[in-house]
């Protein structure tokens, strides 16, 4: 994980779907996780999306934080 990655989650917004335009970072977790289930898609998107998981899943969502401060 790279911090360049953890600001592209407070910055990238959702092409599509039921939360598109909101932030990767404020997605819910039932959604991230569905997508944890059914396949991320391709790209970084993807990748994103399963960082933003990977987060949420384990209680780190905090990390983040800091950055959205900054901003």
């Amino acid at each position: 994980m790279q911090l360049e990655h953890l600001e592209k989650l407070l910055t990238w917004t959702m092409p599509f779907g039921k939360y598109k335009g909101r932030l990767i970072a404020d997605l819910p977790g039932h959604y991230l996780n569905w997508f944890a289930r059914e396949g991320f898609p391709p790209g970084e998107l993807g990748k994103l999306l399963a960082l933003m998981q990977e987060l949420d899943h384990n209680g780190l969502g905090h990390l983040l934080e800091p950055l959205r401060k900054q901003r």
